[in-house]
């Protein structure tokens, strides 16, 4: 199991301190979606450029996540 952190960006990251233990990066950036729903039905409305950043234990960026994703 790794430790994989979710922090919150918008400019100015909101850091995740405590991290959460996944069998591997595909897990994680399905934690991340999941997060990214969850604040978009709580808060409809946010700065467009909010996004969810996976960070592995060792410092290594996985996968960022927009969480209100522009209309194309």
């Amino acid at each position: 199991m790794l430790t994989y952190y979710f922090d919150m960006k918008d400019g100015v990251p909101v850091r995740d301190r405590s991290g959460l233990e996944l069998v591997s990066d595909g897990a994680a950036i399905a934690h991340s979606k999941s997060l990214a729903e969850k604040v978009r039905r709580e808060k409809p409305t946010g700065h467009p450029e909010l996004q969810i950043v996976v960070i592995d234990e060792s410092g290594r960026e996985v996968h960022r996540e927009q969480i209100y994703p522009s209309a194309v």
